[in-house]
């Protein structure tokens, strides 16, 4: 019984946590752009990786 009394307010005190960060990264906007990272994977780049130390 008393370790209810530990884990209770440590589940509010980590779930208001996890609360506040939630609205601390929308008010940053990091939720703005959701589809730009989904289409930059798609764009080939100009040219293949060379590896600038080869050997020949």
């Amino acid at each position: 019984m008393t370790a209810l009394l530990w884990l209770i307010p440590a589940a509010l005190g980590l779930g208001a946590l996890g609360l506040v960060a939630f609205f601390w990264s929308t008010r940053a906007g990091q939720y703005d752009d959701l589809q730009g990272a989904a289409e930059r994977i798609l764009i080939d780049d100009d040219g293949p990786i060379v590896d600038d130390e080869e050997e020949g």
